[in-house]
């Protein structure tokens, strides 16, 4: 009979583990949580200093009778929860809802599913860190008090259903700042001027991008300027002034994080960060592997850490000398992260086994658990894998006055790059191999030249990478935070992915501005960062968990009750708009339902008549005459087109004006304090006319 109990949180693990450690041990799950504040309270005591009320989760009552009969069979108990801040929270509130309180209970945590990594952890068995408990319990009553005295909130304002929350509502607001960003960018023209050269003694020409002057490097802005440098240069020689030859070093990578593995799989695979955490979270707890049963294949997926093991450090080094030779293997470990703090509990995330590489994994695995295996191994191994080298020339041609300039880079060892390489790697620039036969006395002559117009871009619209790699830089949220907070802004509809981009909704509009006019300080982006530092230093046993409750609840309480007040002396009504109803004839309403407005006749529930909504702009449609209205694509990112789709098929992404182009006669749009003619070969810009509103705040 089993002397030992161990209780790891998924059953996924059991398997895995059990086979590690025989017939002494018996293995269960607590599948996740078993105990968390109550769902239909606040579950928070703030009159009697914010003590939480923890109940046993709905559904876990026959789990944890079925871990208390082993429990008073087990001599020993082993709580093997997850190696993170959750993870002792979770073993914590084991202790308590089993009783296990003079017990013989340890506290074992591994970052790898192998068998040295658990019978490693068996032998440094400790307690539980009631720090990194407390800094959990700090996290959830925050998020609980944020979400269950602001969401009642926009149901009142908005509609049911809503949610606001510590992390997602900042998330929200960094997404609709970089629409406004987007909306408000006025592009500015510029140019660029390529020159295609005959070289004496070569069949093909080499074409080089205009540079400057001999006082330095200049941009061409208008077509005046470009008219100018291209008359400078009618008629005259051409020469090399310079040629230089250099060596670059490209270094290798770091190993993955949670943050930089969700960026590249969404970047490389597109997989969703939800979707990077499902498939990390199935290699990390065991696959089933042709005659060696289930292996956990790779370490830890939740971690901040780039820092490595010595015995993965050796065991990488052995690998690379072995499969590509000495000269590939790194002469020193890379870099950490610096700037910020890191939870350097964990390793980076790295395979387990070096020696079951892609190749050998390929027919073990599903494809889409095979490609982020292959892009963890292949990440990893180039960590630990000596930098890239190029040979680099630079050439300078000038002539009139004038400098182009024209550069490639020719790889003279691959180092890393044999295993791993990443999109920007475009190292080849034009020129190519032909800057090798240039010297300082090449002879030149012009063939021609190709000026092109340009418009600088707006700022991108984020994608999950980009979201994920600004909360971090921000220092919002942690690695185990930032697949479900992208996960519920796109839930709650606030936020739509269309082609890898994440675009505001008009629901979403509606929360982030009622959310920064109520709570400005809940989506301070300033206020959420300290606040992780905070429970960083509850971790470190530096703080009073519930201090930072204490000094947080007031002023939340506070804003509540004033936005509450608000809110009562605000009648929300209907707006009715300027339709009538077709069944009954009554003057339809403008309604806010899950997808945006809609409208319905106000004699529900006589009359059920609804049809949807089109926000008039007052500009008729040049294709068709007819009215152009504010409409949402199916994902629900607003557009203007015409109301007589689909016979009409005008649209565009700005708002419209009733005035023309004055250079084309074009449709005007609305881009901040400017106007640009929708039509691209015009490239009007002009300034917009002050309102009286506008002219009066003057």
């Amino acid at each position: 009979m089993a002397k030992y109990l161990v209780i790891v949180e998924s059953p996924a693990k059991v398997k895995t583990i059990k086979k590690f450690l025989g017939a002494n041990y018996e293995v269960m799950a607590s599948n996740g949580h078993v105990r968390d504040l109550p769902k239909s309270q606040l579950g928070i005591d703030v009159e009697h200093d914010f003590e939480p009320k923890y109940i046993t989760i709905r559904g876990k009552g026959d789990l944890l009778a079925n871990l208390r009969k082993e429990v008073k069979k087990a001599e020993k108990i082993y709580l093997a929860t997850d190696p993170d801040r959750e993870g002792e929270a979770i073993s914590w509130h084991l202790m308590n809802a089993l009783k296990l309180e003079g017990k013989k209970v340890y506290r074992i945590a591994f970052n790898e599913i192998t068998k040295n990594a658990v019978k490693e952890s068996l032998k440094n068995a400790g307690e539980i860190d009631m720090d990194l408990v407390n800094a959990q319990q700090a996290r959830r009553c925050l998020d609980r008090m944020v979400g269950y005295r602001i969401s009642p909130l926009l149901w009142a304002k908005v509609k049911r259903g809503l949610s606001a929350g510590r992390v997602q509502s900042v998330a929200l607001r960094i997404i609709c700042d970089r629409e406004d960003e987007i909306g408000a960018f006025i592009p500015e023209e510029y140019w660029t001027l390529e020159a295609a050269f005959d070289i004496q003694g070569e069949k093909k020409p080499l074409t080089a991008r205009y540079y400057g002057t001999a006082e330095g490097k200049a941009e061409i802005r208008d077509r005046r300027q470009l008219d100018g440098i291209v008359a400078s240069l009618a008629g005259c020689g051409f020469a090399v002034t310079e040629v230089k030859k250099g060596e670059r070093i490209k270094k290798a990578p770091l190993p993955f994080t949670t943050s930089t593995l969700q960026q590249e799989a969404s970047k490389v695979l597109n997989y969703s960060t939800q979707k990077t955490m499902r498939l990390a979270q199935q290699l990390y707890e065991g696959v089933d592997i042709k005659g060696q049963g289930t292996i956990g294949l790779i370490t830890y997926l939740r971690t901040d850490s780039t820092r490595v093991s010595e015995e993965a450090e050796h065991m990488a080094k052995e690998y690379i000398d072995k499969c590509y030779g000495a000269s590939y293997a790194a002469a020193a470990a890379g870099e950490k992260k610096k700037g910020q703090k890191i939870q350097d509990a964990h390793e980076a995330i790295r395979p387990t086994h070096l020696e079951l590489d892609p190749a050998q994994m390929k027919a073990q695995l599903p494809r889409d658990l095979f490609r982020l295996y292959q892009l963890i191994w292949r990440r990893f191994v180039a960590s630990r894998m000596a930098p890239a080298k190029y040979e680099t020339t630079s050439v300078k041609i000038g002539g009139g006055g004038q400098i182009f300039t024209v550069s490639a880079s020719k790889v003279l060892f691959d180092g890393f790059m044999c295993v791993y390489t990443q999109d920007e790697e475009g190292e080849e620039e034009s020129g190519g191999a032909l800057t090798n036969a240039l010297d300082e006395n090449s002879v030149l002559s012009l063939r021609q030249l190709e000026p092109k117009q340009h418009f600088t871009q707006p700022p991108a619209h984020y994608t999950e990478a980009s979201l994920v790699r600004a909360l971090e830089e921000l220092g919002i949220g942690r690695p185990s935070t930032y697949a479900p907070t992208i996960t519920t802004i796109l839930a709650r509809r606030y936020v739509v992915k269309e082609n890898r981009n994440l675009y505001v909704t008009e629901l979403g509009e509606v929360v982030n501005k009622m959310m920064k006019e109520a709570f400005p300080v809940i989506v301070d982006v300033n206020f959420t960062a300290n606040m992780e530092t905070l429970l960083d230093s509850v971790e470190d046993g530096e703080v009073e968990w519930k201090s930072i409750i204490a000094n947080f609840y007031p002023d939340l309480d506070e804003a509540v009750k004033n936005a509450q007040s608000q809110l009562e002396q605000v009648e929300i009504a209907d707006e009715v708009s300027d339709e009538a109803c077709e069944l009954c004839g009554r003057q339809m309403v403008i309604k806010y339902g899950p997808h945006g407005k809609f409208l319905a006749c106000p004699g529900f529930p006589e009359c059920r008549n609804t049809k949807p909504y089109f926000e008039k702009t007052g500009v008729s449609c040049p294709k068709c005459g007819r009215e152009i209205v504010i409409k949402k694509t199916k994902k629900g990112r607003k557009y203007y087109g015409c109301i007589g789709n689909p016979e009409c098929d005008f649209m565009v992404w700005q708002r419209p004006v009733k005035e023309k182009c004055p250079q084309c006669g074009g449709v005007l749009l609305e881009k901040g304090s400017k106007l640009m003619c929708a039509n691209g070969d015009c490239g009007y810009i002009g300034e917009k006319e002050k309102t009286n509103t506008e002219n009066s705040k003057k």
